[in-house]
């Protein structure tokens, strides 16, 4: 799967593409809106990421002119305005999805995955299940062991985060800037503090433990 970002901040465009290609996909970076338009003009990308104030030509007009020539490559819209106006011009402009700025990786990731699926004709998975954890992606219910467990927003999106990838070890870092996004700073211990109250609303009361901290390196979510 190859993926075209276009976006001339450095940090977000760096940011993004290293996410990106540590979730698989082959990435593509272009700085400014003729670029973007030249490299997207091929039609040879799965999705693009494409940010509305690009220099030398606007984000929209760059859409606009890949549907124009008929190149139906999905595109997620990234931006710093939050109206519902601004959404409606991008969606209007050929868009077919929007995030505002700032964003979790973990979202802008999910939006692209299901931008590739639903291109490609395949079902979305709305349901995550590792061992005896469920996580409902559209009802944003947990379970374990059919036992309710209530999480606040960053709770779910590191739970959801951990239960992608279970048996592997995610380091602080990597979970900053999938549940916080790119502007995070790397010193704080807003990490540890929420891994212990997941694990505590996870782990509470079952024999069995399953976040577990890897000395050094990260966090875990193990199995068995």
């Amino acid at each position: 799967m190859r993926i075209l970002v276009a976006e001339d901040d450095t940090v977000i465009a760096d940011f993004v593409a290293q996410g990106l290609r540590e979730a698989g996909f082959a990435v593509d970076v272009a700085a400014t809106g003729p670029d973007g338009l030249k490299q997207a003009a091929s039609g040879s990308y799965d999705a693009a990421v494409i940010d509305v104030m690009l220099p030398g030509l606007d984000g929209l007009a760059l859409i606009e002119s890949l549907r124009a020539r008929k190149i139906q490559t999905p595109v997620l819209i990234l931006s710093a305005r939050h109206s519902v106006d601004d959404r409606v011009k991008g969606l209007q402009a050929g868009g077919d999805d929007y995030l505002t700025k700032p964003f979790a990786f973990a979202e802008l990731l999910a939006r692209v995955q299901a931008l590739v699926r639903r291109a490609s004709g395949s079902a979305e998975p709305t349901r995550l299940v590792a061992g005896e954890l469920s996580l409902d992606l559209l009802s944003r219910k947990v379970e374990r062991a059919g036992t309710a467990i209530d999480l606040r927003p960053r709770e779910f999106a590191l739970l959801e985060y951990l239960m992608r990838h279970p048996g592997r070890v995610l380091s602080k870092t990597m979970i900053l800037s999938h549940v916080w996004g790119y502007s995070f700073d790397p010193g704080t211990n807003v990490v540890d503090v929420l891994v212990s109250r997941l694990r505590d609303k996870v782990d509470e009361g079952f024999a069995s433990k399953m976040i577990h901290t890897v000395r050094g390196a990260g966090y875990v979510l193990k199995l068995d």
